[in-house]
């Protein structure tokens, strides 16, 4: 087996173990040895340590979801609004999703290392040095309601914990052969976009600055 077999084996197994086991709970002596490799120093020889295994898993999935948001983005007008951007930031990892399983494990595995604080910044950084990601992001914020700085970033925090955690349990229920709410996941998101959708249009109710703007003028 060449090197570069090797490496894409050893990805493959991390990814599976971590995502049905917790990051932390898989050691690389035991994904060298479910990849077969005699020698348990394998995973620190072709990839240095868990942070930069890590790293190398997202970054395996994370070009193929560019192209596909790329081409979303393609598509927008000038009159794109909210949905249409939220649609752009959901399909892009549904679709590619759809493609790669199942069995698929990405979507597990990325809501076992955002759990993990000592990993999360590592995924993190390379979703955030996403192009298309920062042009769908600029372009739902010109679409929100004004909000407080303090409800934006709760917001932006149940959007991110919605998008990573309901595509994981779908993930999960697919490779148990489980029922899911939606029966592709083109449809599971669309029912991503209508909550997200809901999520930003929700009004917010009994907000600090609301209270005492109110007292103010009794």
């Amino acid at each position: 087996m060449t090197a570069r077999a090797t490496r894409e084996l050893i990805l493959t197994v991390a990814e599976r173990l971590y995502a049905e086991h917790g990051v932390l709970a898989v050691s690389n002596r035991q994904i060298s040895e479910a990849a077969g490799q005699g020698n348990n120093t394998a995973v620190g020889y072709h990839f240095g340590t868990r942070a930069d295994l890590v790293r190398a898993i997202a970054r395996r999935h994370a070009t193929r979801v560019e192209e596909l948001r790329r081409d979303m983005l393609a598509e927008l007008g000038d009159r794109a609004g909210l949905r249409d951007w939220i649609r752009c930031l959901v399909h892009p990892s549904t679709e590619y999703l759809a493609a790669a399983g199942p069995p698929s494990w990405f979507a597990r595995f990325t809501a076992q290392v955002m759990t993990e604080p000592s990993l999360r910044a590592v995924v993190a950084a390379e979703t955030l040095s996403s192009p298309s990601l920062a042009r769908t992001v600029e372009g739902l914020a010109r679409c929100l309601p004004e909000l407080p700085p303090d409800i934006h970033a709760e917001r932006n925090a149940m959007t991110r914990q919605l998008l990573i955690h309901t595509m994981a349990e779908r993930e999960r229920a697919l490779a148990e052969g489980g029922d899911t709410p939606r029966a592709t996941w083109r449809e599971a998101a669309t029912g991503l976009t209508d909550a997200l959708v809901g999520l930003w249009l929700a009004p917010v109710t009994n907000h600090p600055r609301e209270r005492n703007g109110r007292e103010g003028h009794r």
